[in-house]
């Protein structure tokens, strides 16, 4: 399939194809795939964070929000005092944040695609994003980094120690670019989603603009509208379900209400 590019599918079976065909690693002989999924009810929507929803000068009120939030939240409430261990639960409660939430599974994000029932008149899409190749973009001291981890991924406790907050990340490097970062388990949502996290380098920078400058690390699978009811089943029937995803009574409801919903 060609990077940069809209994969159309038409079938379950294509679905599986575009999302799982480029998952071959010649150097181990195995099937690892070095793609992250988002999955979008829309086709129309782009990667703008939550934090660029709160008006015309969301990036000056980042670091007030963040402020706050630790201010205000229990002491115990992050595993770790480091900006990235309390952006993630931030971003986890529901903050605004420049953070966008990602998925190692290809079906998670499918979820999330189908997952809202009065959207089922609109074509959604799956972004998928390299993320090993998204690295060569990194600054030298996090490519750095992360190589001596031999990680393709930073957690917080790798990225703490050679960059503690939002305004160093900005300065490492004058080029926008994007850091993966896993959460610690904050509870079993984050672990049942098999989640991650991208933010940008600055608050400003969008990351949908910034995959058009680098084609080579993307493609989107548009899911076509009438093909969200086959997909939804069949991923109830995997058991890719609120249930499993959210675990809770609420995500058990949630799970029931679409259940017993008929067209």
């Amino acid at each position: 399939m060609e990077p940069g590019k809209d994969i159309i599918v038409n079938s379950w079976a294509e679905v599986q194809s575009a999302l799982f065909d480029h998952s071959w690693n010649e150097n181990i002989k195995r099937f690892r795939s070095s793609y992250v999924y988002r999955g979008s009810w829309s086709k129309e929507y782009d990667l703008s964070t939550s934090l660029t929803r709160l008006g015309s000068r969301y990036y000056e009120l980042e670091p007030h929000i963040l402020r706050n939030f630790r201010k205000y939240a229990h002491s115990n409430s992050a595993p770790g005092d480091s900006v990235w261990n309390w952006l993630a639960v931030a971003q986890h409660h529901g903050l605004p944040t420049r953070l966008l939430d990602w998925t190692y599974s290809p079906y998670v994000a499918l979820h999330f695609a189908t997952q809202n029932l009065s959207s089922y008149h609109e074509d959604g899409a799956i972004w998928c994003v390299d993320y090993v190749k998204a690295n060569d973009f990194l600054p030298l001291k996090l490519q750095t980094a992360i190589k001596e981890e031999g990680s393709n991924v930073f957690t917080p406790e790798i990225l703490q120690p050679v960059c503690s907050s939002l305004k160093e990340l900005a300065l490492l490097q004058n080029k926008e670019y994007v850091v993966f970062l896993e959460p610690p388990s904050l509870d079993a949502r984050i672990v049942h989603q098999y989640a991650l996290f991208s933010l940008m380098s600055t608050a400003q920078a969008n990351m949908s603009q910034w995959l058009e400058q680098h084609p080579e690390l993307y493609f989107r699978v548009i899911i076509p509208a009438g093909l969200k009811w086959e997909i939804r089943d069949k991923l109830d029937q995997a058991n890719i379900t609120e249930r499993v995803l959210f675990p809770g009574l609420q995500g058990l409801s949630q799970w029931l209400k679409r259940h017993y919903t008929h067209e």
